[in-house]
């Protein structure tokens, strides 16, 4: 397995606000990994750092041993926890889209999920319901066939049904030797397709292992785990 993310004393701050407080962090290829933690943990900000969307105070990341730059960012398929494609546009401008963009865009996959779904071609974003969105913005991202793939809350927005299309999908169509980094607060859904769990609480890093272990030595699932460490 090779390391594909690798941070070494990663700090972002924002003003006198310390978003990450000297993360230290090592994930490798073949692995599904949840990024877990409370809203304002920090989570979105160490996907925006490896995206290159944000510079970091101090320390460094490194995607599959070099720095974010114009190399590293053909190698992630980032779904970002926000609306952000055009609404105007139709499917398949969507797809299109991506084939103009990625070289990795792999069209024949888009479609063969897009046809499960039933997304007519010609339907434009605007009339999609907001489940049927964000399943779009999914398809397109794990339609490339990526190194990493950071995918920031996927599931938050959607109802429980559309949450199990959606974790199927990403088991489903991401490449064997790549890293799947999912980051989300609702532990519970997500649990059963996990590999690791890094456990993120205000800017650090108080847990990172193989869930199998995290189960084996406390007794606990995931979920009840997490609710420990990170109760009120």
């Amino acid at each position: 397995m090779d390391t594909l993310l690798e941070a070494r004393g990663l700090k972002k701050s924002y003003g006198n606000v310390a978003a990450l407080k000297g993360i230290d962090l090592r994930l490798m290829s073949g692995r599904i990994v949840g990024l877990l933690g409370p809203n304002g943990s920090g989570k979105t900000t160490l996907i925006k750092i490896a995206c290159r969307l944000l510079q970091p105070t101090e320390g460094q990341i490194l995607i599959d041993g070099e720095a974010p730059g114009p190399v590293s960012k053909s190698k992630i398929a980032y779904l970002p926890d926000k609306d952000f494609l055009p609404d105007w546009m139709k499917t398949r401008q969507l797809l299109q889209f991506y084939e103009d963009f990625y070289a990795d865009f792999d069209r024949n996959r888009a479609l063969e999920m897009l046809s499960s779904l039933e997304i007519p071609e010609n339907m434009t974003l605007r009339k999609m319901s907001k489940g049927t969105k964000e399943k779009m913005q999914l398809i397109l991202t794990m339609s490339r066939r990526a190194r990493i793939y950071l995918l920031d809350e996927p599931i938050a927005g959607v109802d429980p049904a559309a949450r199990d299309y959606i974790l199927r999908t990403i088991i489903g169509n991401y490449e064997e030797n790549a890293l799947v980094m999912i980051s989300t607060h609702l532990i519970a859904d997500v649990e059963s397709v996990l590999d690791e769990a890094v456990f993120l609480k205000k800017g650090e890093i108080v847990l990172h292992k193989p869930t199998d272990q995290i189960r084996e030595e406390t007794g606990k699932s995931v979920d009840e785990y997490f609710r420990e460490v990170f109760k009120c």
